[in-house]
């Protein structure tokens, strides 16, 4: 979709994403346990919104539209209507028009997607705001709440971890296709904490992990799977963890940004997206990511730009191996040559092309409906120079995000280009 009025993004904010692995989350063994409680949904939401507001200099009741994107609020704490909710975290909002938007893992990019959309109906100024508590409910529990992103009563089949089977047999048949290697997935990983190490906000900042501890099973990286036949191709450091967190960013047209009085050069504009999705029970090629092709090629087109335009992409990498399968379609790299991008360092901070250049969902984090509302703004920090120590070495002119939703049943693909 090309937006017939120009779309800017004026500023974001995220919340710190929390869960296992940082030092400043609260568990059994934490030192403040019994003494002080993680942030719940109220409080990354207020944290992220109210940062964006301030980052961007624009007051709640300047907002025409907000739309709060969450997956599993319902399971993880309860909690439904979600719109009023996000008035709770922004009292300005009261009185305006606030709904939330659900498409997975790629809620995120379909509550800006559904800004943008609102901007081309009349409104001047939107919020997309993103938010998702996984860490307090047991693992197991909160993995079966996550398998309603797949055909819940089919998927399960699978077994009990039904998207790291999904994605192991991901794994599986890209390895059997084009020769890929446990190596190949490990170098993602690797390059993912490598990144967040360098980004104070990520949930795995104050972890290490070489190529040696992401390539061997062993204790703190189990093969856990129960299928004999998936369980050598997904181990835990593949995976994303439990996170909490928030993120939010305002959107505006050129009228909106008179209003504001703000000038373009301070922002980034959105020149188009794709959004493309699948049956919910059809089958999937385990070797390549369609959907998220599909929907790439149409923002490609209707930006006007190629693959070789992009000087920064924030994908999802929900898994190693959704990485390495994400280059191949948004078309950084031809059909199995996704591991030969990562093993000459193209996708690194200082690369031809940086990916995930705060850590990605493996080394950011994953609270699923915060995440593609983080990649927009991610670009858009970049395109700014605002990434500190995870800074590109020059600002990028055309950014890429794409997330996904389920076992690539729905794909927004957006591109970004720096004003």
């Amino acid at each position: 979709m090309k937006p017939h009025r120009r779309v800017f993004v004026v500023g974001g904010a995220h919340s710190t994403y929390l869960g296992r692995g940082h030092p400043d989350f609260v568990h059994r063994r934490h030192p403040d346990h019994g003494r002080r409680e993680n942030p719940g949904l109220a409080e990354h939401l207020a944290t992220a919104v109210g940062g964006a507001f301030a980052h961007a200099g624009v007051e709640a009741g300047e907002v025409d539209k907000a739309y709060v994107s969450n997956f599993l609020g319902e399971c993880f704490v309860r909690q439904g209507h979600l719109g009023a909710a996000l008035v709770d975290a922004a009292p300005g909002l009261a009185g305006k028009p606030v709904a939330r938007i659900e498409a997975a893992c790629a809620s995120g990019s379909a509550a800006i997607a559904a800004c943008i959309d609102a901007l081309q109906a009349g409104c001047d100024v939107t919020l997309a705001a993103g938010v998702e508590i996984e860490t307090n409910v047991p693992g197991r529990e909160g993995v079966d709440y996550m398998a309603r992103a797949a055909h819940y009563e089919k998927s399960r089949a699978l077994g009990q971890f039904t998207f790291p089977a999904i994605f192991a047999r991901r794994a599986k048949r890209y390895k059997e296709a084009f020769g890929a290697t446990d190596l190949d997935l490990a170098r993602v990983v690797v390059k993912a904490y490598g990144n967040a190490a360098r980004n104070p906000l990520a949930l795995m900042r104050a972890v290490q992990v070489d190529l040696e501890a992401a390539m061997t099973p062993g204790e703190h990286n189990a093969l856990f799977l129960e299928d004999e036949a998936l369980r050598p191709h997904m181990k835990m450091l593949d995976c994303t963890g439990f996170t909490d967190g928030a993120s939010a960013v305002l959107l505006a047209t050129e009228a909106g940004l008179v209003r504001l009085g703000l000038h373009p050069s301070r922002c980034t504009e959105i020149l188009a997206y794709g959004h493309t999705v699948q049956a919910l029970a059809g089958a999937a090629d385990p070797t390549e990511l369609t959907n998220v092709r599909r929907a790439a090629q149409i923002a490609y087109a209707d930006a006007g730009i190629g693959p070789t335009d992009l000087d920064v992409a924030e994908i999802h990498d929900c898994f190693s191996i959704t990485e390495l399968q994400m280059y191949e379609a948004i078309g950084i790299a031809g059909p199995g040559g996704a591991p030969a991008l990562l093993r000459d360092g193209a996708t690194a901070i200082d690369g031809s092309i940086p990916v995930n250049t705060g850590g990605g969902l493996i080394g950011f984090g994953h609270p699923i409906g915060a995440t593609g509302i983080k990649q927009v703004f991610e670009v858009y920090r970049q395109m700014k120079g605002e990434c500190g120590d995870y800074q590109m070495p020059t600002p990028p002119r055309h950014g890429l995000t794409a997330n996904l939703g389920g076992d690539d049943r729905t794909a927004i693909v957006m591109v970004q280009r720096n004003c």
